[in-house]
């Protein structure tokens, strides 16, 4: 069964090249695009989400994560 989102795919869609364009216009180089993004997900993580549910949403977030860049 599909994941059904309750974002619309043209949101998500422009807010991630809205974000990939201040990364290129800031010429950044990957680790450092890496590292500003790792931080943003940090603070959303520490910031926005209930202490009870962190470790389970970072678990969720690596696996994901793992997942789109395997081949």
């Amino acid at each position: 069964m599909p994941i059904v989102s309750k974002y619309s795919n043209e949101r998500v869609e422009k807010i991630i090249q809205d974000l990939q364009n201040v990364l290129v216009d800031e010429k950044v180089t990957a680790d450092l695009a890496l590292m500003c993004l790792g931080n943003v997900v940090t603070n959303i993580i520490q910031h926005d989400i209930k202490e009870s549910q962190r470790q389970a949403i970072v678990e969720n977030f690596t696996h994901a994560l793992k997942q789109s860049i395997k081949k």
